[in-house]
């Protein structure tokens, strides 16, 4: 609003832009007088400011590869009292991230072509009985010989899993957007089948499963929890 009121103050005022804006004139004028005069700053922004000169310093001597742990530590060596949430949060400021090793695994990559789908629950996840709504994720978890793709199931009610199942690979086989099939011991209840929404994933099939008659079930092994 501070930018806004900049760009369009000569032509229309600061009064007027202000009753329209949820800002005060007192608000403005407040925020030019510290941005003219920094004396007016507060005792944390002064020092966030010189400290974001010396994170900038350590981060482009060290050829921009320093993260927080390592800028933080250096910054420690040079007498500077700073916490590491402190040089955490002026590098997020500053647009400022270390190289991290090892390749970056994407789990989701929305396809914007492919249709999203409904939302049948509306963001509503408190059901009053189990097996009436299933949740579903897609994640990956790194060991020593690679990373491994999870996919799992839960229930709404229980807070519980219902399925699970990894693998080497992020394929559809893998991915519990894939349609799948409620087990027989699940529908002892005789109730309507469980609502089951899952993400939209970079596979285009992230539908809503309704119902207990479903096509194309995850191969096994997808395990039942326990």
């Amino acid at each position: 609003m501070i930018a806004f009121i900049d760009d369009h103050r000569a032509a229309h005022g600061v009064e007027p832009i202000c009753k329209v804006l949820p800002i005060a004139p007192s608000t403005y004028h407040a925020h030019v007088a510290r941005r003219v005069d920094p004396s007016r700053l507060s005792a944390r922004a002064r020092r966030d400011a010189a400290l974001k000169d010396e994170v900038q310093r350590l981060f482009e001597a060290n050829f921009r590869v320093y993260g927080v742990r390592k800028v933080w530590r250096q910054l420690q060596r040079e007498g500077f009292d700073v916490a590491r949430c402190t040089v955490a949060r002026l590098m997020r400021a500053m647009g400022l991230e270390g190289v991290i090793r090892g390749r970056t695994v994407r789990t989701t990559v929305s396809d914007k072509v492919a249709p999203c789908p409904l939302d049948h629950v509306n963001r509503q996840f408190q059901v009053p009985r189990p097996n009436a709504l299933w949740v579903s994720d897609f994640t990956y978890v790194a060991t020593w010989t690679g990373f491994v793709h999870v996919a799992f199931v839960i229930d709404a009610y229980a807070r519980r899993l219902v399925g699970w199942r990894a693998s080497r690979s992020a394929t559809t086989p893998c991915s519990t957007s894939r349609s799948w099939r409620r087990d027989s011991n699940q529908l002892a209840s005789g109730k309507p089948g469980a609502v089951h929404p899952s993400r939209r994933r970079e596979l285009g099939e992230g539908q809503l499963a309704t119902g207990k008659t479903r096509k194309n079930p995850i191969p096994p092994p997808f395990f039942p929890a326990r």
